[in-house]
């Protein structure tokens, strides 16, 4: 398996954890998208929450092999159009290593504050499905037009053309629509781990071999803020650390924890839990929670032996 670190903050600590990367041999850097880049209502006032977007194309002129990967953006913010358009301009500007991952959107709170429309969950995984196949169209090597209740594309023949192949990622919790969703348009399943991951994992297989895809072809990752530590005392101290930097208490952190199967024990444990994860068909995971020198480094060597 894989190791890849999704991160955040400003540019210069982005491009920290990037060169970082890059001189550690990491195949990939994930940012998310997202307005707000906190979930205590305190934190998202001082948080920096930068346009992911536009800091991946900076990332496309300052890297040199890293994959770029957007994971991901919610389908609320943008119309596909804007997303699919900076996706081929971000996938020219870096010789074709950009990933665009693609979401319906969770966070409330982002939505109220800048006055995103936010539809029930239903109605956003049906623009969700409509943006994957606007995407799907509008990335085809022949013009393809699109019609669906929220978007429509004339088949027109647009350029620039994607440099090199700009690949969708679909990802998240859901235990149906997004594994179908995945299957059917996405060239990676970001599936978290959790109860339901084998379940989760063979729907997504099954929906490609039923939209006609190869199911072998669509690559399966994770991600998660992994805890480690060498020892079970310095892990507990970490943990103490990690809930008073969210500003919460550990049981609320075991809770959310828990939602999203976070990686948590020694060293040796988590080689073990990765080794599971790889034996499911996961070959990448992305490393969450943002990138510290002194932290990041040794997390990274752990977790490949």
């Amino acid at each position: 398996m894989e190791f890849a670190i999704q991160t955040s903050g400003v540019y210069e600590d982005v491009l920290a954890a990037a060169r970082f990367s890059e001189e550690r041999g990491l195949p990939a850097i994930a940012l998310p998208d997202h307005y707000l880049m906190s979930l205590d209502e305190d934190g998202a006032k001082t948080v920096p929450a930068p346009d992911a977007l536009s800091q991946l194309a900076g990332l496309a002129r300052d890297t040199r092999d890293l994959q770029l990967v957007v994971l991901v953006s919610p389908i609320t913010f943008r119309h596909p159009a804007v997303l699919v358009k900076t996706a081929i301009t971000i996938d020219d500007m870096s010789g074709g290593r950009f990933t665009l991952g693609i979401g319906t959107g969770w966070m409330d709170r982002e939505h109220e504050v800048f006055g995103f429309p936010y539809p029930p969950m239903a109605e956003r995984f049906a623009m969700l499905e409509e943006a994957l196949a606007y995407a799907r169209a509008m990335l085809s090597d022949e013009p393809i037009g699109f019609d669906g209740d929220h978007y429509t594309l004339e088949s027109f023949p647009i350029a620039p053309r994607p440099a090199g192949h700009v690949k969708l990622l679909v990802g998240g919790i859901g235990a149906t629509k997004t594994p179908r969703l995945a299957g059917m348009y996405a060239d990676e399943f970001n599936v978290y781990p959790g109860p339901g991951l084998e379940i989760r994992i063979d729907r997504a297989r099954a929906a490609a071999a039923a939209a006609g895809r190869d199911p072998d072809a669509l690559m399966l990752s994770s991600a998660g803020q992994v805890i480690g530590a060498a020892t079970e005392v310095e892990l507990e101290r970490r943990l103490d650390a990690r809930a008073e930097e969210a500003n919460t208490t550990r049981e609320d952190l075991a809770v959310e924890f828990a939602k999203r199967g976070t990686p948590i024990g020694t060293y040796d444990h988590l080689r073990e839990e990765f080794s599971a994860l790889e034996d499911l068909g996961i070959t990448r995971f992305y490393l969450q929670g943002g990138y510290d020198p002194d932290r990041t480094p040794e997390l990274v060597e752990a977790v490949i032996g």
